[in-house]
């Protein structure tokens, strides 16, 4: 018994070296994969400011041909029977940490139209946006901003290549201002909801007849497949030394059911009250669509009506309505082509032609617009 016993506490002691050395050679624990590599800096973002480049430029056929040579009713692309050069402008933003800024400088038709009626020094027409930005921390989202800045109101924005069709709608020509100079403060309140107020010089003012005294209120909403943007501007206008007071409330609800596919509706109601004088009002809708067949072509179609009951925003007491049809196609990364028909039409006479003296009901126009834009992809 003894011999065993010490047989078994000898293959024991023989054992006991080989089992821990399984142990110790047991492979090693996987090391973690490597961190991925920083991004090369964008060669439109230097030292943290982002450059864009944008340029469009158009040949309109108005079937009228206008003694006056321009398409009424129409914005920037607005030269009949011609080709132009409607808007050539470079960008800067710095739109991170606690001070940034944005300006936009440019050249063309579009920015004489916006500059127009301003009362303003000249040389600023070339100054589309310049404004400070200011992102105190810990506020939860909260941006300021101080300066020259395009307007919140409307479903269109000043540059054609970020509009669905080439042509503005009557509602961005004729119900909401281009722009405004003054204070506006942004929040994010939640995830579905971002409010907004602005303290500005009334419209397309850069206050030299006007003061901070119009007021603009923003209520922004966010859903899984769209958004339904508001804005309400009030205040006192002097336009040449005629002052009234004037508001314009605009809300646009858009609808992306999938990623191909998408529509807005634009509702707006706008009023301007002169002293002794009756309230003039315009009202209008627009509703358009967009769908992208393939990554190089698109269509979009637009219908208006438009009612300038006062005739305050044309010069006639009318209705309008147009119907736009715009197809695109990608040329390249960054360059795109529109053509587009549009017809105009007037419940009375009032479009210019040269063929006969009366002026017509109807206006029929053919376009084709080039649209370059270039930086850093976001």
């Amino acid at each position: 018994m003894k011999s065993s016993h010490q047989f078994f506490a000898g293959l024991m002691f023989v054992c006991a070296p080989s089992a821990f050395s399984q142990v110790a050679a047991a492979p090693p624990a996987p090391e973690p994969p490597p961190a991925a590599p920083t991004p090369a800096p964008s060669k439109w973002s230097p030292d943290g400011i982002d450059v864009y480049l944008y340029g469009d430029v158009y040949g309109t056929i108005n079937t009228n041909r206008p003694r006056s040579g321009y398409n009424q009713l129409y914005n920037f692309d607005d030269k009949a029977n011609n080709v132009h050069l409607s808007l050539a402008k470079i960008s800067l933003e710095k739109a991170s940490g606690i001070l940034g800024f944005r300006a936009d400088i440019g050249v063309g038709r579009t920015l004489d139209i916006i500059s127009a009626g301003d009362d303003g020094p000249n040389h600023f027409k070339y100054v589309e946006q310049l404004f400070l930005e200011f992102r105190p921390k810990n506020t939860h989202g909260l941006q300021l901003d101080f300066g020259k800045f395009v307007t919140s109101a409307g479903a269109e924005v000043i540059e054609a290549g970020s509009n669905w069709n080439y042509s503005r709608s009557l509602l961005f020509v004729y119900a909401i201002p281009y722009y405004h100079f003054g204070a506006r403060a942004t929040l994010p309140v939640n995830k579905a909801f971002t409010a907004g107020v602005q303290v500005v010089n009334g419209w397309n003012s850069l206050g030299l007849n006007n003061k901070f005294q119009t007021v603009g209120l923003v209520g922004n909403f966010t859903f899984k497949k769209g958004t339904w943007a508001n804005d309400y501007y009030t205040g006192p206008q002097d336009e040449g030394g005629i002052s009234a007071y004037r508001q314009i409330y605009d809300t646009v609800l858009t609808i992306n059911p999938n990623a191909k596919g998408s529509v807005y509706f634009n509702f707006d109601y706008g009023s301007d009250k002169q002293p002794h004088a009756s309230r003039q009002q315009w009202t209008g809708i627009a509703v358009a669509g967009r769908y992208q067949f393939t990554n190089r072509f698109a269509f979009a179609p637009r219908f208006e009506y438009y009612n300038d009951m006062d005739g305050f925003s044309t010069g006639v007491a009318q209705n309008l309505t147009e119907v736009t049809l715009t197809g695109e196609m990608k040329i390249h990364e960054g360059l795109i082509a529109r053509a587009e028909y549009r017809n105009d039409h007037a419940d009375h006479p009032y479009f210019d032609r040269r063929s006969q003296t009366t002026l017509a009901k109807n206006q029929n126009v053919f376009a084709l617009g080039i649209i370059a834009s270039f930086g850093p992809k976001k």
